[in-house]
């Protein structure tokens, strides 16, 4: 959602200044804020783009540099929003961009962060290990260093299906912590996880070895289906941390059959929904209709 709310207002911009009001924004550019400020500002975004939690922006080729982006990651309570340049200081502001856009006119990007364990950063472009566009947004094979070690989506067109059941193969740890390992896909977190294990009728604690192709099939049709309507409806929202671009919250919370719903009845069977301890989290299916096998 951040990253087709930027696309529009930041492809082809330029960027006109930078002020850094935190530091604590910048643990990812280690360089600091002056570097981070000299190596953006007068700079021309190509366009943005994301790979699970990764978003960048690419930063448009000059005099012979090596290419580079400025990448963000949104920790636990960071937002990018849009805002006119003599906008309020936002609550928890870090960082703002001002930024001109040839059909936009002046805009503000600000990137506010409650907890700041988010993080904005100026990194090299590096060749993606496929040679494939690097994610969502990118049309090019480069994707900054930071991000390179993270696994491809199930949203991205250059997913690869057969590799995606080939590693389950090989793995006896539970499903759902396989489609939490960012280093197998990106971009399931925690309720997504249940909610595609329950369209799946997966049980979550089920070896990922265990599932045969069809139902590996099956789980991948149904986290992107999970995907693609939580995007439809502007993602999910329990708190005023979780917005778009314009500060918007998502209403997918309202769709959710497993997570959050302990106790509750099982929309498909009429069992009870159940909660258990995860990985410092939780899991919600329901054991009538997500038996475990294997």
């Amino acid at each position: 959602m951040v990253r087709a709310g930027l696309a529009p207002a930041m492809t082809g911009a330029r960027i006109l200044s930078v002020a850094v009001h935190d530091e604590r924004a910048l643990t990812r550019h280690s360089a600091g804020a002056a570097d981070f400020v000299a190596r953006t500002e007068g700079a021309e975004v190509a366009t943005v783009a994301r790979r699970g939690k990764f978003l960048w922006m690419p930063l448009a080729a000059t005099g012979g540099e090596a290419r580079s982006a400025i990448v963000g990651h949104l920790g636990m309570s960071g937002q990018l929003l849009l805002r006119r340049p003599d906008a309020a200081a936002e609550r928890h502001e870090r960082i703002r961009l001002y930024v001109e856009h040839p059909q936009h006119g002046e805009l503000a990007v600000v990137f506010a962060d409650q907890r700041t364990f988010g993080s904005l950063a100026v990194d090299a472009l590096v060749p993606t290990g496929d040679g494939r566009a690097a994610g969502w947004g990118s049309v090019e094979p480069l994707i900054p260093s930071q991000v390179a070690h993270i696994a491809r989506d199930p949203m991205d067109d250059e997913f690869q299906d057969r590799a995606f059941r080939a590693a389950l193969r090989t793995r006896s740890s539970a499903i759902k912590r396989v489609l939490l390992d960012q280093g197998v896909i990106s971009g399931v977190g925690n309720i997504y996880a249940d909610e595609s294990l329950w369209a799946a009728r997966i049980h979550p604690e089920t070896p990922a070895s265990a599932l045969s192709t069809v139902a590996v099939n099956r789980l991948l049709a149904e986290v992107r289906a999970v995907l693609e309507k939580a995007l439809a409806e502007g993602g999910t929202s329990f708190d005023a941390q979780y917005v778009n671009v314009n500060g918007q919250a998502g209403y997918f919370a309202h769709s959710l059959n497993a997570y959050g719903r302990e106790g509750e009845l099982c929309a498909r069977c009429g069992g009870p929904i159940r909660r258990e301890s995860f990985m410092n989290r939780s899991s919600h299916y329901c054991p009538r209709c997500q038996r475990r096998r294997g």
